[in-house]
């Protein structure tokens, strides 16, 4: 690193060399051979599917009928797809999913302390359309889904959906311009267009551990939480646990939240951790009656596009969300680089720059890292929660109680880079040789991200010529905005598939919503029945997502500690986060998608054949 731009920005004495060799060490310590490294829920793991929350399916009569859209998933993204669906004139919209309800994330999760950890104004969708204002700044689990329910009834989604219901079976029938699905309740019916949104983080994953089938306590996910073992409820107060010795495996933005509560109640909580995560300060607060009563229509747009703006590095007059989001990722500007170079005398060189960026970043690191020594009281347990990697490399955490927790004298911290968890025994789990006893398990081990879209949604679309998805996508998705697929026609995909990530995720799901309902109206206004990508749309949308795809921002990702977003090590794997994600970044995405709009032209779509009915 430049020793001028050391010596201009860092403390005397900071040696970047040595502290980028210790993020090294780390890294290695935590790749898994083979990657992921963990098994997804399968049949003979039905405790782990089970619903909780719900009981048996409700009885009901198989449905064999026509809609216009059928949109698997009743998360953020079914529901604002067929939000938007409904605002342009689509009558006949099916929702199917295998919850009792609407909600998605926010129905599965319903562990203690479960919250928004992006300012509630701008994650919760649609506050503006429906004239509703969260009543805290980070909303919690029960208020996340109580709005879902709300966007479910005020854009009337209830009425045709199908709970309680997994598709089995999704085909294309050119004849009949639409697509026959099947259920595993007797379900067969047609529906002109699909939208699948069934969510990044729907599909719980297991630890890759032996044994976990021999463990005789009581073992769960976090979004199949088991009151019935704890007692409590989202607020805590898990009396069940008051003489029980407890481990959690994971340290993500889930047992973040649910640390301080298990420690609370627990007689002993043992945590399992890989990587430590960075935690900083959330300070919630309850919405200001005052603020609220002063909004202007379209207030939550233009919040939601100020964040954005923030965070993809660009300069605003005013930081209207102004918390630890915008702080932690406010990126290094070109304005700012340049007075750099004005104060050294000189324009930045590009190595320079690059300097500048790690440099700050690690300056960053030290005050997380500080905050740890200072927070947590044992040197030893403080020294296991440090985390060393950059920012970028794994989602922060933001928790006002989860360092605290570790200075009860009822709570430890494992660390499994250095003492793995070798197997499940009846008793507990054996590390270093021993079994540590366990009255109960939590598995705080997060969801499917880097596998197949297969393995994530759990069917197989059978799309024109008889061809899977599955076939087409088998050495990585090929679309066109990451939405539609050749082969695939009136099929939507929603997510993070070739398309722009977000720290805000509703936002994209806005985004692609309001896409996919033009494309729809469009259809239905120019007089056909079937939109297909063009060879050439799909060719040319897959060599913009490589040219955006740099060597450097590779070898940025490849650098970093294991996670999903990297793809636990492997950044090239066809279905990996990075390598699935549109490099360009958010704000390019969505101009790209707006601007493909105003153009009218419909490029890298084919219509074909003429309407015989209007959507209704």
């Amino acid at each position: 690193m430049n020793n001028d731009v050391l010596k201009l920005l860092a403390p005397q004495g900071f040696d970047t060399d040595a502290l980028r060799a210790v993020y090294e060490r780390e890294r290695d310590r935590r790749v898994r051979p083979g990657g992921a490294g963990h098994r997804r829920i399968t049949a003979g793991w039905e405790a782990f599917e089970k619903d909780p929350a719900a009981g048996d399916p409700v009885a009901r009569e198989p449905r064999h009928d026509v809609v216009d859209v059928a949109v698997i998933g009743a998360g953020h993204g079914g529901l604002l797809a067929g939000a938007k669906l409904r605002d342009a004139g689509v009558e006949r919209i099916r929702m199917i999913d295998t919850a009792a309800d609407v909600g998605g994330t926010w129905y599965w999760n319903r562990y203690p302390g479960v919250q928004c950890d992006v300012e509630s104004y701008i994650y919760m969708p649609l506050l503006d359309e429906l004239g509703y204002v969260p009543t805290e700044k980070y909303a919690y689990g029960p208020e996340l889904f109580a709005h879902t329910r709300r966007i479910a009834e005020h854009y009337d989604l209830y009425r045709d959906a199908l709970l309680q219901t997994k598709l089995t079976e999704l085909t294309w029938q050119e004849e009949q311009a639409g697509w026959e699905i099947a259920t595993d309740r007797g379900d067969r019916f047609h529906a002109r267009f699909v939208v699948i949104a069934n969510g990044n983080l729907s599909r719980p994953q297991l630890p890759g551990i032996e044994g976990l089938a021999d463990f005789r306590g009581r073992v769960f996910h976090t979004s199949r939480w088991d009151y019935d073992y704890t007692g409590g409820s989202t607020a805590g107060d898990l009396d069940g646990l008051r003489d029980k010795t407890v481990g959690i495996i994971g340290t993500g933005a889930t047992a973040v939240q649910v640390v301080p509560h298990l420690a609370e109640a627990a007689e002993k909580l043992i945590v399992f951790q890989r990587t430590p995560s960075v935690v900083v300060p959330r300070n919630n607060r309850p919405t200001d009656p005052e603020w609220a009563a002063s909004l202007k229509p379209g207030w939550q747009r233009k919040r939601m596009e100020n964040f954005t703006r923030i965070l993809s590095g660009e300069l605003d007059d005013v930081d209207r969300v102004h918390d630890s989001w915008t702080e932690l990722y406010r990126a290094v500007t070109e304005e700012e680089l340049a007075k750099i170079g004005q104060e050294l005398g000189r324009e930045l060189d590009p190595a320079e720059k690059r300097d500048v960026v790690e440099l700050i970043d690690m300056l960053k690191g030290e005050r997380f890292r500080d905050r740890i020594r200072s927070t947590v009281s044992d040197p030893e347990t403080a020294a296991a929660l440090l985390p060393w990697y950059q920012t970028h490399c794994k989602r922060p955490c933001f928790h006002d109680e989860y360092l605290p927790a570790f200075n009860r004298p009822n709570v430890e911290v494992v660390d499994t880079a250095t003492h793995p968890v070798r197997r499940f025994t009846e008793t507990g789990v054996e590390v270093d040789g021993k079994v540590v006893e366990l009255d109960c398990m939590v598995l705080a081990t997060g969801f499917e991200v880097a596998t197949s879209y297969r393995s994530q949604t759990g069917f197989d679309p059978v799309g024109r010529d008889g061809v899977h998805l599955s076939e087409r996508w088998q050495e990585g998705p090929r679309t066109l905005h990451g939405l539609q697929s050749r082969s695939f026609p009136n099929l939507f995909t929603m997510g993070i598939i070739q398309n722009a990530s977000s720290i805000n995720f509703t936002e994209m799901l806005t985004h692609q919503a309001v896409h996919l309902a033009h494309v729809v109206s469009q259809v239905r206004d120019r007089g056909y029945e079937i939109v297909e990508v063009t060879p050439d749309g799909e060719a040319r949308w897959r060599s913009e997502m490589v040219e955006h795809a740099t060597e450097a921002e590779l070898k940025r990702w490849q650098e970093c500690t294991p996670s999903y977003i990297n793809g636990e090590g492997n950044v090239a794997a066809p279905f990996s986060f990075f390598t699935r994600k549109f490099g360009g970044g958010t704000l390019k995405f969505v101009q790209i998608l707006e601007d493909w709009r105003a153009a009218g032209s419909m490029d890298g779509l084919e219509l074909r054949h003429p309407a015989r009915g209007d959507l209704r």
